[in-house]
């Protein structure tokens, strides 16, 4: 019988959080993920411009060009559909991350501006399955 006033800790239908060794494994998994979808871009002709591009602004997994097209590719790992999938996992709020961190490459890269932007996503259900390519996705 539970006490009155005992901890959420102490109670068996708490979670536990995941172990520290679970960080670095998810890690690994998606960097195995993101450069699986740098060997698809660069296998369709595409140079690998930037990879993981971090600023203020938010993060761009990969950055690639293809004749006068910049790519730049969301690559998302996800092995199960139980919230919507890969795909789903592109909120509106992340769109506008990848956004604005776009438009600060192109600020800080002026070389590029002249290039198509095309925003692609890369998904994987699992590390090692096939990867769906959409390009324009948004």
């Amino acid at each position: 019988m539970a006490r009155r006033g005992a901890r959420a800790a102490d109670s068996p239908t708490v979670a536990r959080l995941p172990t520290v060794a679970a960080r670095p494994d998810r890690q690994r998994l998606g960097s195995a993920a993101e450069e699986r979808a740098a060997q698809l871009l660069r296998a369709a002709g595409c140079a690998i411009l930037a990879r993981n591009f971090r600023c203020r602004m938010g993060e761009l997994d990969i950055v690639a060009r293809r004749g006068r097209v910049l790519i730049i590719a969301e690559v998302r790992l996800r092995s199960s559909a139980r919230f919507g999938g890969a795909a789903a996992s592109i909120s509106p709020a992340k769109r506008a991350r990848i956004l604005r961190a776009t438009r600060y490459l192109l600020l800080r890269e002026p070389g590029l501006a002249d290039l198509v932007v095309r925003f692609d996503t890369l998904l994987l259900s699992t590390s090692a399955g096939p990867i769906e390519w959409i390009e324009g996705a948004f």
